[in-house]
């Protein structure tokens, strides 16, 4: 019974801090681009947006209820129920029509569902548990999740950007969680504190950047996606939970592989689309809304454009005209 409530505050967190990223998404996509060398102006813009403050608040609610679930089952089987979140994500991405989606988008979502479908079915009539961590392991785990989730954001690992930044913001909230489930076990272990708040804070910038260079369902789909593959593994590998045996651990061995399949899927991003006069794929499109204020930077660019075209007309030269082409003067 412990178990089962704690799987069904799961559902409700992943509900929650999904539909939280989408909110999150479309507030981050209007603001100008943020700069890692400017930190006092990347808080305060998102701190003045309500949109981003409301969905920020959604996802702090839905992840105290996660704790919650921590307390009350293993690690790996809540984040199997948090996985089932990036359906939600889906459907907020697409204003709540699938149809909306790019193949490979719904495709990834149908294998992600699938994955956890198989999942599911590893854990009937299974009892597992999980035990209190060696601090090395912890330690080694933690690490080297960082070090990827750096690696990624700084490097790209050749992914596209916001694919690259939605692993890694992926990877800093997993650290996130693993270390909040060290805190539940209480004594020395709410040191791990210090790494819950690190590992959340940078996770949430990142995932940010990746809001301002894709759609939600890329960057947010692929952070929920390690968010919670990492974990699963962390239970059996760091926290001593076992597979079951027989076919239920194939299946759920299955149930990994398509989450995977599912995350190289989103890691696409959207594909090129041919242009209206059928000469070719259309230059990529931004993601940032056309309200958002241009730069000080851009301001000056169009400032210099403008006072360059004043000087030619003054001299009778020819121009270049907006495609390239040589533009006689007027006479």
């Amino acid at each position: 019974m412990q178990i089962s409530v704690g799987l069904a505050l799961a559902l409700v967190s992943a509900v929650a801090v999904n539909w939280a990223y989408s909110r999150e998404h479309d507030a981050a996509a209007a603001m100008p681009r943020f700069s890692p060398r400017q930190p006092r102006r990347f808080v305060s813009l998102l701190l003045s947006d309500r949109r981003w403050l409301a969905g920020f608040a959604t996802e702090t609610a839905g992840w105290l209820v996660y704790v919650a679930a921590l307390r009350l089952a293993p690690i790996s089987l809540v984040q199997a129920v948090c996985a089932s979140g990036i359906a939600v994500l889906a459907l907020a991405s697409a204003h709540g029509h699938p149809t909306a989606l790019a193949h490979h988008e719904q495709l990834a979502i149908v294998i992600a569902i699938a994955g956890l479908v198989l999942l599911a079915l590893s854990l009937v009539n299974t009892h597992q548990s999980d035990r209190v961590p060696k601090w090395p392991a912890a330690l080694v785990w933690l690490g080297a999740s960082a070090a990827a989730a750096a690696a990624l954001a700084l490097l790209g690992a050749g992914l596209a950007r916001a694919s690259a930044l939605g692993l890694a913001a992926g990877l800093l909230f997993a650290g996130g969680d693993i270390s909040a489930k060290l805190v539940v076990y209480g004594g020395t272990w709410m040191l791990a504190a210090v790494a819950v708040i690190a590992c959340y804070a940078l996770g949430t910038s990142v995932l940010q950047g990746s809001f301002q260079h894709g759609d939600a369902l890329t960057g947010a789909g692929l952070a929920t996606l390690a968010t919670n593959a990492v974990p699963i593994a962390a239970g059996f590998i760091v926290f001593g939970e076992e597979l079951p045996h027989g076919a239920q651990g194939a299946l759920q061995l299955t149930a990994f592989a398509t989450l995977i399949a599912s995350a190289i899927l989103l890691a696409r991003g959207p594909l090129p689309r041919a242009n209206a006069t059928g000469d070719g794929p259309e230059a990529p499109q931004s993601t940032v809304s056309e309200t958002r204020q241009p730069t000080e930077r851009e301001y000056a660019g169009a400032r210099h454009n403008a006072n360059t075209q004043e000087r030619v007309k003054g001299l009778g030269l020819a121009s270049p005209s907006p495609t390239g082409a040589i533009r006689k003067p007027s006479r």
